[in-house]
């Protein structure tokens, strides 16, 4: 028996959280769970990530990277088939595709292939006016104006 949540109610009384919702949503659908290529997520520093999969067999030209919004889409494809007769072929050549939802933000800076492992690197990039920032506490313009008394110009003369 599955449990699924209904999110709508919800859409009533927030505003921005769609892509949250959505996200929800997304994670709420059974798929089909691959286990193949095995990877690691790595948490490198404060605002830096690597994803790092194991590839072997794979060369570059075997290999994509795509990072569209919100999504990195790994995928990987043998070029040609090979007329070897394997009397044990144990090293997976299989096509694959991996998708890795991405935060807000999140840049992808680089990839690189060494050893059978694809590495990408991934950071987080918060716009300056994103950032927190302190609001100094003092008293409006209006709320001076508001509580200043009326003065009279004396420089004016009615006509």
């Amino acid at each position: 028996m599955r449990n699924e949540f209904d999110f709508a109610p919800l859409y009533r009384s927030s505003i921005g959280f769609d892509r949250v919702f959505n996200l929800l949503n997304n994670a709420q659908r059974v798929q089909a769970v691959d286990t193949w290529p095995p990877y690691n997520i790595v948490k490198a520093g404060e605002d830096d990530y690597r994803i790092v999969i194991a590839v072997a067999g794979f060369g570059e030209e075997d290999l994509s990277v795509t990072h569209e919004r919100n999504v990195l889409i790994i995928a990987g494809e043998k070029a040609g088939k090979e007329d070897a007769q394997y009397l044990h072929h144990g090293i997976a050549g299989r096509s694959f595709e991996r998708r890795f939802e991405l935060a807000d933000h999140v840049k992808v800076s680089e990839a690189s292939l060494k050893n059978g492992l694809l590495s990408v690197e991934l950071k987080l990039e918060i716009p300056e006016e994103m950032k927190p920032r302190r609001i100094p506490i003092g008293t409006s313009e209006a709320q001076q104006k508001q509580t200043a008394p009326l003065q009279i110009e004396g420089g004016k003369q009615v006509a």
